[in-house]
């Protein structure tokens, strides 16, 4: 694992970033740096992009910062391994706290969908968008899950691409190893969706729907009913350790 400056602030910054480079600061991250860090011109932060790797950068400005500089790449772009978080989404704070935590647990990409006992029928996308910035920003975190609008699961079905290993988590299933099972299978190198339903569980006919997916797994995490949330973290760090980037031989 690189070794990470966990004491110098880090920024999003939505453009490009090299060698030499300015760019300019909104309201909220001058704010941020001036008033609430007490950072000045000259001092520096760190900057990344989700593409270009990470940077650190000279703050300028005269009474407040206006512009960071760009000094010199301190670490290379990465790219996170191909697994979808896809999640019946839950309310308000407890949303929040499942972006964050899937986004620091290695999701490359983030797939609202909609069931029968889903809790809500809104989703705020630019919220989950902004939890996923706060997230990379506070974890060393270089590639930006991307946020996808939310779909009905059974559209959600019919779009996504079939050579994918579905893992299907299902409070229905026999209680196994779960660990073992995502070790078994070999049908996850064309990427891997992680499907979490909602608090009240999956209807029968969407059970039955999924049942008859291709390349599925269908995987219990253990012997108690854990909440949506909850198993959404669960699930991700099975997964990654069997077949993501914390495996051994992992992408």
């Amino acid at each position: 694992m690189p070794q990470l400056d966990f004491r110098a602030p880090r920024l999003f910054i939505d453009g490009p970033l090299n060698a030499g480079a300015t760019v300019g600061l909104d309201r909220n991250q001058s704010n941020y740096l001036g008033n609430v860090l007490r950072l000045a011109a000259g001092e520096t932060v760190l900057v990344f992009n989700g593409r270009d790797g990470e940077w650190q950068a000279a703050i300028a400005g005269r009474k407040r910062p206006d512009n960071l500089t760009m000094l010199a790449q301190t670490r290379p772009q990465d790219h996170l391994p191909d697994v979808a978080y896809v999640f019946a989404p839950l309310k308000h704070a407890r949303l929040d706290y499942m972006v964050q935590k899937a986004v620091e647990m290695g999701a490359a990409s983030l797939q609202p969908v909609m069931t029968r006992f889903t809790q809500v029928s809104r989703v705020n996308s630019e919220r989950m968008r902004a939890n996923v910035i706060e997230a990379a920003e506070q974890c060393g975190i270089l590639s930006l899950a991307e946020v996808a609008e939310p779909v009905a699961l059974d559209r959600y079905l019919g779009q996504r691409e079939a050579q994918r290993l579905l893992i299907f988590c299902d409070e229905a299933a026999g209680v196994a190893d779960p660990l073992q099972a995502l070790k078994s299978s070999q049908k996850a190198s064309n990427g891997i969706d992680v499907l979490i339903g909602p608090e009240g569980g999956f209807a029968e006919e969407e059970r039955a729907l999924l049942l008859r997916q291709p390349n599925i797994l269908r995987l219990a995490l253990g012997p108690r009913i854990l909440r949506a949330d909850t198993a959404g973290v669960a699930a991700l760090a099975l997964v990654q350790a069997a077949l993501g980037d914390w495996a051994p031989n992992g992408p």
